[in-house]
């Protein structure tokens, strides 16, 4: 029997039957079975491409082969003309209950869940199909060279690698493009959904690049939201410093928006055009900044948005103009010319003599294409666009942003993304903001961003990078009842704390709760668990440090 044939199994092995249809026995992994269809589109419709019987697929100029690759089946296509993007689709019946879950692109939106079969939802960049019993995984490695998602319905599973450039299909010339490495992994006996997830997080990402101990925090924005200063920071690092007690890991003090200098268009004018390797008059000093917050006994960070141009930006740096990206006071910078890489990689060498520790980027998937994660639904982002150089692909193009950040950094300075691609980010930075942002005037958008975001994205803590789950904003908008659950969820997960604590609204009580969370939060701990997340999007009963608490969202 050829090993891509099926395995045939006792029908009562149900998930072990489910995963065998579309898997073979490799060394000492599972592999997938070559595609039973390949498909391919360049600037028109879908067209299936003939099969060779050895994993290659080919037509009207287009090659696909897929080929083991140590644990991985890698994907590598070929293109003489410009190609939008290829599917593999493999035969599979599916059980009607069956329940599937998947990430996001980049950011998640409140809106991760467990879903019937039929939802036809996309999964970008992983899959979880659950029979009630056991769980069967299929993804790619982190770091491909395509934008990949997969679907599941009745009949079969699908993995679309998108190759646009831009919103234009990408022009390969003669190259041989890795487009992804495809792994595959089922749940042991007894083994629960969340810890598959889990271990299939730590099989996508073979080299994460971690913090040295755990990080935790401050950061000003769900409090001064941009109106920061000089002043400002010290005066909330210097009270938020007395509550910590673990000065062998200590915490950091993130600066947020507003301390870089603000070109206007014309006086009075709003937009960003900011210059982040220059502060602006509120600061003036951040060599002096980061020396005071040191004094104090925190770690100086930095918010930056790396793709921002000037207002005076020779428009031959620029990204073009496309929905979403079109504000004549915000322009982008093209991060496929040369010259802007080296600008943003410039700025770190600036970070460096501050004394900067780390540094927040944000909004670059936002600016590289136009829309937000939630919207990524039909298409990444608008057709008919590309930016200078239309040879790569947009996971390329990101994939060379992330790295020439990374290389900038170097070692001394830690790394969060934000606004992310997540699956881009892991290996290269040691923490990613895994949700859309929370807040310190709404708790429903806490409850939404920040509960859900936790529960569904905390299996890639330590496998993928450190999981922020973004803030506890600490203000007098907020209920102190609600506000300190969610403090608990974050102090107890093993992930990242990071709070941000008005002044006016930080009494004894909240000061001595916030001193036992960065307590807790210092030192390494169990992988915190959502009990009841695959009936509640919003889950209740958690475990943490081995032993069940129960919150009220509510």
């Amino acid at each position: 029997m050829q090993r891509r044939h099926f395995i045939k199994l006792s029908a009562t092995a149900s998930a072990t039957l489910l995963f065998s249809r579309v898997t073979y026995a490799g060394g000492n992994a599972a592999m997938i079975n070559h595609p039973d269809e390949a498909w391919a589109k360049t600037d028109g419709d879908w067209f299936r491409l003939k099969a060779d019987g050895k994993g290659g697929y080919s037509a009207n100029g287009v090659e696909t082969g897929v080929r083991a690759n140590n644990n991985a089946n890698s994907v590598y296509i070929q293109s003489h003309s410009p190609l939008a993007g290829v599917k593999l689709k493999w035969n599979h019946k599916t059980g009607a209950s069956a329940k599937v879950a998947g990430d996001h692109f980049e950011r998640s939106y409140g809106d991760l869940a467990w879903r019937s079969l039929g939802s036809a939802i996309k999964c970008p960049w992983y899959m979880l199909i659950n029979d009630g019993n056991d769980t069967a995984c299929f993804g790619v490695k982190t770091g491909p060279n395509t934008i990949c998602w997969w679907t599941a319905d009745a009949d079969k599973i699908e993995l679309t690698l998108d190759t646009h450039s831009g919103g234009s299909p990408v022009h390969l010339g003669d190259r041989k493009l890795h487009a992804a490495d495809i792994v595959t992994m089922q749940s042991r006996a007894g083994e629960n959904a969340y810890a598959t997830d889990h271990r299939f997080c730590k099989m996508m990402c073979d080299k994460p690049r971690l913090p040295k101990q755990p990080v935790y925090g401050i950061n000003d924005w769900y409090f001064a939201y941009g109106d920061n200063s000089f002043e400002l920071i010290k005066k909330t690092t210097g009270m938020m410093a007395e509550l910590v007690t673990d000065t062998q890991n200590k915490p950091f003090s993130v600066i947020d928006a507003g301390w870089a200098e603000y070109s206007p268009l014309l006086p009075g004018d709003g937009g960003w055009n900011e210059r982040y390797d220059r502060p602006n008059n509120k600061f003036k000093d951040m060599h002096l900044m980061a020396g005071e917050i040191k004094k104090l006994g925190m770690r100086p960070g930095l918010w930056i948005r790396p793709l921002c141009a000037h207002h005076d930006e020779s428009k031959t740096l620029l990204a073009p103009s496309i929905p979403g990206r079109n504000d004549p006071k915000a322009p982008i910078l093209d991060p496929t010319i040369p010259e802007n890489i080296e600008r943003i990689k410039n700025y770190f060498g600036v970070y460096k003599q501050w004394g900067i520790e780390m540094v927040k980027h944000d909004y670059s998937t936002y600016d590289i294409f136009g829309r937000w994660g939630f919207k990524m639904l039909d298409a990444i982002t608008v057709p008919n666009w590309s930016f200078r150089d239309n040879t790569k692909t947009n996971a390329e193009i990101i994939n060379h942003l992330y790295r020439s950040i990374r290389s900038a950094a170097g070692d001394g300075i830690y790394i969060i993304g934000c606004n992310t691609v997540s699956h881009l980010s892991a290996g290269l930075f040691e923490l990613n903001r895994i949700g859309d942002d929370t807040s310190g005037r709404e708790w429903p958008r806490v409850k939404k961003y920040g509960v859900n975001t936790m529960a569904f994205r905390l299996p890639q803590h330590n496998a993928f990078y450190a999981a922020d789950g973004d803030c506890v904003g600490v203000t007098k908008e907020i209920s102190w009842e609600h506000n300190k659950q969610w403090m608990q969820l974050l102090a107890e997960s093993s992930a990242p704390l990071f709070i941000s604590a008005q002044p006016e609204a930080t009494g004894p009580e909240h000061k001595k709760y916030i001193k036992e969370c960065f307590a807790r939060a210092a030192k390494p701990q169990p992988l915190a668990e959502p009990l009841d997340w695959m009936t509640n999007p919003f889950p209740v009963k958690w475990k943490l440090n081995n032993r069940e608490v129960t919150f009220n969202w509510d």
